[in-house]
């Protein structure tokens, strides 16, 4: 699953369609609920996390795809993309449900190593799962940029 994000009146073919699987949209759409409240928030976008059609007007798109352009100029956007994967770095691994913490699992044709775990009895917590990047976010400021706003499906 992911998000289709549409620009309402694109002004140039990059700002016609931004897309993000889910792993990278909420992540993403979380960087600029922090960085830019005034912008991405529940008032102005009140289900950004879904795709159920909300979205920006014009002004807003453009300014904070500005916002954003000016973080990775900045070096803002790194130093949040750093500070959040020594987040996710310093998280504990998680007991293994699929083979509730035993490295074995049973099978049609018998018992076999956790396919989850490779037998160890330990995952990733699932936000790791979750992926935010700079050209993720670079790709989306040009896109808010040259969108005309936009609606997320």
């Amino acid at each position: 699953m992911g998000m289709d994000v549409y620009g309402r009146k694109p002004k140039s073919k990059e700002g016609e369609y931004f897309r993000a699987n889910v792993w990278y949209w909420h992540p993403l759409w979380s960087y600029c609920e922090i960085k830019h409240p005034t912008l991405a928030n529940e008032t102005k976008v009140p289900y950004a996390h879904s795709n159920d059609g909300s979205g920006l007007k014009s002004i807003d798109a453009t300014n904070l795809g500005k916002f954003i352009l000016k973080d990775i100029e900045n070096g803002q956007a790194q130093q949040f993309i750093d500070q959040r994967n020594e987040y996710l770095d310093s998280l504990p691994l998680e007991d293994c449900n699929f083979c509730q913490t035993t490295g074995v699992r049973q099978w049609d044709d018998g018992e076999k190593t956790c396919n989850a775990c490779s037998g160890s009895g330990k995952i990733e917590p699932f936000e790791k799962h979750y992926v935010l990047d700079i050209e993720v976010l670079k790709e989306f400021a040009n896109f808010l940029i040259n969108s005309g706003g936009f609606n997320i499906w």
